[in-house]
């Protein structure tokens, strides 16, 4: 397994109580995850979007990045994942690091400070080389696509 240095800091270090750093939560887990730095509680109604703080920013090594991608239990016990998945923390990014959340269940769902609200994937990345011509190569597929293999 691949290991990367990614530097991390509290943005204040006064409103870092009770939180932890992003971790891992097993042995082989591809997401650390991060907590919320809510002061206050904050309820997600049904449909509501809210842009979480962290209180943290990283600086990442160039050919990487973060991506921010929903907690699973999340999603699936409460409807609630990350709305622009998977987000993507660049390389040159150090701002804090926010969380945006939208609840798609049925109930309101109430965040805490604390409360692991995401997870942060580390990937390698790499940028394309466009090259415009006037005819692409043919292939069996084509342009069929949504679904045009069948369910």
């Amino acid at each position: 397994m691949e290991m990367v240095k990614v530097k991390i800091k509290w943005l204040d270090s006064t409103k870092n109580d009770g939180l932890a750093l992003p971790s891992y939560h097993s042995l082989l887990a591809a997401g650390m995850d991060i907590q919320a730095a809510v002061v206050d509680t904050v309820t997600l109604e049904p449909g509501t979007i809210a842009m979480l703080p962290t209180n943290l920013a990283v600086a990442i090594a160039s050919g990487y990045e973060i991506q921010v991608r929903p907690r699973s239990g999340l999603a699936i016990k409460h409807g609630v994942t990350v709305v622009n998945s998977p987000g993507t923390i660049d390389a040159d990014y150090r701002g804090e690091i926010k969380v945006g959340l939208i609840n798609l269940g049925s109930k309101a769902f109430t965040i805490s400070r604390g409360d692991r609200i995401a997870q942060l994937v580390v990937a390698p990345v790499c940028q394309a080389i466009l090259e415009l011509v006037d005819d692409l190569s043919e292939t069996e597929r084509g342009a069929g696509g949504f679904g045009h293999t069948g369910l």
